[in-house]
């Protein structure tokens, strides 16, 4: 049987896209010095309990987190960032996600959306110059 680490690293993994902007690992690594057991909370609680739970798509889950993240304002804006690129590996559109944020307008307000889409337009940008230099 697996340990919630074990789960939590193996779900965190089919999230990650090194080429892509979504390396969590970098994340934790960068937080090593001050809070070194950060990175093994987030494995086992967030991935290993949270994510591992049934019931919801890569998808709906990938949404649910972008949202959470946009109505906590420009002070989550490098989380942000990580999880567009997350959620575009899980599968999202970028109308999706764009459709997603101008739908959180009437809860959270103009300008906490406007700041989420300018991060959402830098991080589809990125992918896209990624993806012609590949090709």
């Amino acid at each position: 049987m697996k340990t919630r680490y074990e789960k939590g690293l193996e779900i965190l993994k089919s999230y990650t896209d090194e080429e892509k902007g979504t390396n969590h690992f970098e994340l934790m690594k960068a937080l090593e010095d001050i809070a070194p057991d950060l990175g093994k909370y987030i494995i086992e609680f967030a991935y290993g309990d949270i994510y591992n739970r049934d019931h919801l798509s890569k998808k709906s889950r990938a949404l649910t987190v972008l949202s959470s993240l946009v109505t906590q304002g420009s002070g989550s804006l490098p989380q942000l960032e990580l999880h567009i690129n997350t959620a575009l590996n899980a599968g999202l559109s970028e109308t999706e996600i764009t459709e997603a944020m101008i739908q959180l307008i009437p809860y959270v307000g103009f300008p906490s959306v406007i700041n989420a889409l300018t991060q959402a337009r830098k991080v589809f940008q990125e992918r896209e110059t990624e993806e012609m230099m590949f090709t």
